[in-house]
């Protein structure tokens, strides 16, 4: 976010309600594999981004 210049509020139209992007930016939600996909799409995030590393 810091590298783009993107506020909280610019990410409200990928993850939906301001709540809701606070409780993802502070852990506390999940990004949806909607979310993830928007955000991708949107903001050419790379998928690889939003997978959780299992080991």
């Amino acid at each position: 976010m810091k590298e783009e210049g993107l506020t909280p509020k610019d990410l409200i139209p990928y993850i939906g309600q301001r709540s809701h992007v606070y409780e993802v930016l502070n852990r506390k939600r999940s990004l949806s594999m909607r979310m993830a996909q928007k955000l991708h799409k949107n903001l050419k995030i790379p998928a690889r981004v939003f997978l959780k590393e299992i080991a």
